[in-house]
């Protein structure tokens, strides 16, 4: 099991006790929250994958696809 580390973080007092009493209407400690959003922030800055790769590329090449509207893109993204 990872060695487990204090961290201090300076914020607003009123910042601090929203997120505590959100945190507790949702039964949860704020330590796992705060963990949860740590790790989520990390793998956002991670390599993108390849269908974002393919997307790059594809603009980068001019292959820019439109859409009519916002129900064309989730129809043709099969969402």
């Amino acid at each position: 099991m990872p060695k487990e580390v204090q961290m201090s973080i300076k914020m607003e007092s009123e910042l601090r006790d929203r997120f505590i009493v959100a945190a507790a209407a949702m039964h949860r400690p704020a330590a796992q929250i705060v963990r949860e959003l740590m790790r989520a922030f990390i793998s956002r800055q991670e390599l993108p994958n390849a269908d974002t790769i393919a997307a790059i590329e594809a603009v980068e090449r001019c292959e820019v696809t439109t859409y009519d509207s916002t129900a064309d893109l989730y129809e043709k993204l099969g969402i």
